[in-house]
């Protein structure tokens, strides 16, 4: 039996990766019909939005939806549709860390997948390929395969194959136009063979032969989890020599430029900051160490575990330092938080440092005001409702506002600390700020984003991450 020429493409999942990607599948794809669903009506309805205000903000998306939507390109409620005509399905739903139970704190939650899976049993009438785009655990094709072949009809056959994202927020859609590679997991069979030439062919419309990688299917799976693991890791290592450089007068970007000269090394996610963040990193280093675990890998798991632990330890830095440069009280003090996205050019909030920065403000009794360009407000105070479960909102804004500018955000604070490198931060008319604030007014860089002398001959005291004072 031949590879099967691919037309039509349903994708079970709105978010972050199904809309973007499945969005370029169908601009660089005229000839294949891609529907992405979703059982949350009011995120179809903004993908749908005649305005073109999309549930997701990434730099370029607009641009391709508008091109595509209604054309090839189509967002549905209707599930069971998109699964009944669909030659490929990617599963591409959340996989959030698990919250209770066994392995909670570090295993994937997939329930949203199992129901996927089984949903795409239950309607399924004619055989599918079927490939998992969510970040999921090691071996979890297995398990998709299983239930696959217990619910499916007689003929019906499912060929399970692994293609993970390695998208970077805020780039995606760079990302997806030119990626580094593409990756695609099957089974050693003919028939997984077959499949994964499917769906090569696929991405062949645009992506070089040489970019497109067919591996094994758990090889494919584990490679997300180690290229996410790897990032991290380089970002906590350049985190932790930032507090050697603020204690011994150091300046961290010399650092990180001098070690990136080196060709093995290399210059990327070497920058400081007050911590990663996003839906992929922490998860999926929590899933590392959970599958060490679960292996009898105990050094294995501590290893990676650490990452974490010093992302979490930059965040208490931070905030303590905040507190000690503030003559040792922020009680009652205003501080201005700009940016709440975990990084710029994006509206993800998931993990970001800033909610934990306020939630440690917030213990510490001060005054804190938010400004974000891109994040909706209901977004911040459901983030901050999470970060504070038992504590009703009313509570929250009574130390907590948001503001519609960073100039107003920051009118009569005492400190302004910025926790998400967005561009316009670096061209606020910081001399009029100063003007606004209380004196002395201080600036805490948490993004090596502003020019600390600028600020200073303006009258600021200005700390920046991974640069000690001493001469």
């Amino acid at each position: 039996m031949a590879p099967v020429k691919v037309t039509k493409i349903c994708c079970i999942g709105a978010g972050y990766v199904g809309g973007p990607t499945c969005a370029v599948i169908a601009l660089k794809c005229p000839d294949i019909t891609v529907t992405i669903v979703d059982l949350n009506k009011a995120r179809v309805d903004a993908w749908n939005s005649e305005d073109f205000d999309l549930p997701i903000y990434e730099p370029g998306l607009e641009d391709v939806v508008r091109q595509c939507r209604g054309r090839n390109l189509f967002f549905s409620t209707d599930v069971d549709k998109g699964i009944l005509e669909a030659d490929l399905i990617f599963v591409s739903v959340n996989t959030p860390t698990k919250k209770s139970g066994v392995g909670a704190g570090f295993a994937a939650d997939l329930n949203y997948v199992e129901l996927a899976t089984r949903r795409i049993a239950a309607v399924a009438t004619s055989s599918k390929i079927v490939v998992e785009k969510s970040t999921v655990p090691c071996r979890t094709a297995e398990s998709m395969r299983t239930i696959l072949e217990a619910n499916s009809k007689p003929g019906c056959r499912f060929d399970i194959l692994s293609n993970p994202e390695f998208l970077a927020e805020g780039t995606a859609i760079t990302d997806l136009f030119s990626p580094d590679r593409v990756l695609i997991g099957s089974l050693q069979t003919k028939e997984g063979k077959d499949a994964c030439q499917s769906l090569t062919a696929v991405y062949g419309h645009w992506v070089p032969t040489e970019r497109i990688l067919n591996v094994g299917l758990w090889s494919s799976e584990l490679s997300k989890l180690a290229a996410n693991a790897m990032l991290a890791q380089r970002i906590s290592s350049i985190n932790a020599l930032s507090a050697i450089c603020e204690a011994t007068g150091a300046n961290i970007d010399e650092v990180a430029n001098a070690v990136g000269k080196d060709s093995r090394v290399g210059s990327k996610f070497l920058r400081a900051s007050v911590g990663f963040g996003g839906s992929c990193f922490q998860k999926d280093i929590l899933n590392l160490v959970y599958l060490s675990e679960s292996l009898h890998l105990p050094e294995v798991a501590a290893y990676w575990r650490q990452v974490v632990e010093m992302n979490e330890y930059q965040k208490r830095r931070f905030s303590k330092r905040v507190v000690d440069t503030l003559f040792n009280t922020i009680t009652g003090k205003k501080i201005a938080v700009l940016g709440f996205a975990f990084k710029a050019d994006t509206g993800d909030t998931r993990e970001s440092a800033a909610i934990t920065l306020i939630k440690n403000f917030q213990a510490e009794r001060a005054l804190v005001t938010i400004y974000d360009p891109q994040v909706l407000h209901t977004q911040i105070w459901s983030d901050l409702m999470e970060a504070s479960p038992g504590v009703p909102l009313e509570t929250i804004k009574r130390q907590v506002s948001i503001a519609n500018s960073a100039l107003e955000a920051c009118r009569d604070a005492e400190a302004i600390v910025i926790a998400t490198e967005w561009k316009e931060f670096r061209t606020i008319d910081w001399a009029d700020v100063y003007t606004r604030m209380t004196k002395p007014a201080f600036v805490f860089d948490g993004r090596l984003l502003v020019d600390a002398e600028k600020l200073r001959e303006i009258g600021f005291k200005v700390t920046v991450i991974g640069r000690g004072e001493r001469l």
